[in-house]
């Protein structure tokens, strides 16, 4: 490509041909959404679906706000606010890719401690979503019991001074407490990160911290508010050079692009306390039973990339692809899910569990997408608790399979013992990394330091039946090794025969 071409609103009709970009005037858009949290997964994922929406001339005034709440999120400001908020979105595909450019966000609040800005825009009447992407782990949740972490330095900040708050929730909340007091009403707070139940989740951490310096408007906000679940799901990798040299051999100078699969998907609870956009008319599903969506994406495709990121970092492998490309690790996976988590997920309408091990098997072997195992495997203290224990709950208590979901916790603490079989470094990945480490090589000599952990795991360390199984697979594992360990499972499913 002989020129880049900077992107920006006055350069859109200047981009090569093939390349998708908005039918509608932006200039004619008007805001409805603040969402917080504009990494790459939001821009590929809710703002391309409202960016379609806006291409077939409907819903012009629920454009968005983005905004964010840590320091580092100003950088991301700087980059969109360059380009006009504009992204370029490229689809990989072995079969061949496409790019398209995305103009549902129309602005991005300055990042600012206190977060006034945030506030005054979340309390101007024509937001009536606030909606968040902010990790499984940002939710301020006792990862033990499931419950509100009213203990966490953060959230006592907030209780404390709650007109300049540090978290999203406390802005959230003296916005609305700003609109209660100027009668303009509530909006939807709308969570799309992977957590089951997560608009419940969402009501639970922003009512119980309103609760802590204002009962009556932490009851306003419990009854006028809505929250609704959801279910997302789509394959975004993080961004770096190899993506920022793809778009530019597309010709454009994007410092902000995002790659992603070809699959999307987005379940929707129906329950908004100020009007909606029109998502069902661009592909997504409006329901009032969410939770058979959510359950099956958690526990199949989340829990999977654990399965299989623990095991690809021990065993030096970049990429989810390749991990999928690994005879082993993809057996082993198969093995995992179709024996002791697709029995205990319900199909939804078009789709059996079985059906959609097979989809997201498909998608993990994608070469096209550079998902690293090392993103895929980050607050793995969250994922785990979120994604993988509690299928091991329900299969303790029905007295089915779980060495293989005992296998899955194995890796986890050999990996955060922090080196590879190679002899290399795992650079810390865990906002927890360092108890993590500890409790690792403790566990190097005596497993049952690992599941001692129980702001992780709860009573399932006193489960004799799963700390045993652990404990054998652990010792193997530092025996063995992890392909020789991956071999007996897949072969006769445990290691009892030997001990």
């Amino acid at each position: 490509m002989d020129e880049l071409i900077r992107l920006s609103n006055a350069t859109l009709a200047r981009l090569p041909a093939d390349v998708r970009v908005p039918t509608y005037d932006r200039n004619a858009l008007t805001p409805g959404i603040v969402h917080i949290g504009l990494g790459n997964f939001h821009r590929a994922h809710q703002a391309w679906y409202l960016h379609r929406l806006f291409d077939a001339g409907l819903c012009h005034d629920w454009a968005i706000i983005g905004a964010g709440v840590r320091p580092q999120d100003a950088a991301q400001r700087d980059k969109l606010l360059a380009q006009d908020c504009l992204t370029t979105l490229v689809e990989l595909d072995p079969k061949g890719s496409a790019a398209e450019v995305v103009g549902s966000m129309i602005g991005y609040v300055p990042v600012e401690p206190g977060h006034a800005p945030l506030i005054a825009q979340m309390a101007d009447p024509t937001i009536r979503i606030v909606a968040l992407t902010v990790t499984e782990g940002g939710y301020y949740i006792d990862p033990a019991t499931g419950g509100f972490d009213a203990g966490h330095p953060d959230i006592q900040h907030d209780a404390a001074y709650p007109e300049t708050p540090r978290t999203a929730f406390g802005a959230m909340i003296a916005a609305l407490r700003q609109r209660r007091e100027a009668g303009t009403g509530p909006f939807t707070g709308q969570c799309c990160d992977n957590l089951q139940g997560n608009g419940d989740i969402l009501r639970q951490t922003v009512v119980s911290l309103a609760r802590l310096s204002d009962s009556d408007l932490a009851n306003w906000i419990d009854d006028t508010c809505s929250f609704p679940n959801s279910m997302v799901d789509c394959i975004v990798p993080a961004t770096g050079p190899k993506e920022l040299a793809l778009v530019q051999d597309i010709g454009i100078d994007d410092q902000a692009p995002v790659t992603h699969e070809t699959f999307r998907q987005w379940v929707i609870e129906d329950d908004f306390c100020a009007g909606r956009p029109d998502w069902h008319k661009v592909g997504a599903t409006l329901t009032r039973d969410v939770h058979s969506y959510e359950a099956m994406k958690i526990r199949i495709l989340n829990a999977g990339h654990q399965i299989l990121a623990n095991a690809g970092e021990i065993m030096g492998l970049e990429t989810i692809a390749d991990c999928m490309a690994h005879p082993q690790i993809a057996a082993f996976s198969r093995k995992v899910q179709t024996e002791e988590i697709a029995p205990h997920v319900s199909a939804v309408p078009g789709m059996t569990a079985a059906s959609y091990v097979d989809l997201i098997e498909r998608r993990f072997a994608n070469p096209m997408i550079v998902d690293t195992t090392r993103r895929v495997a980050f607050d793995g203290s969250s994922r785990h608790t979120g994604f993988v224990l509690p299928t091991v709950r329900i299969a303790l208590d029905a007295g089915t399979g779980i060495e293989g979901l005992a296998l899955v916790e194995a890796l986890w603490a050999r990996m955060c013992e922090g080196t590879r079989e190679n002899g290399t470094v795992i650079s810390p990945n865990d906002p927890h990394w360092p108890l993590l480490a500890e409790a690792a090589k403790a566990a190097r000599t005596r497993p049952a330091a690992w599941l001692e952990q129980r702001q992780f795991y709860g009573d399932l360390g006193s489960n004799t039946r799963f700390a045993t199984t652990f404990d054998r697979w652990l010792e193997t594992l530092w025996s063995q090794g992890c392909a020789a360990t991956l071999n007996t499972y897949i072969s006769d499913g445990s290691v009892a025969a030997r001990a």
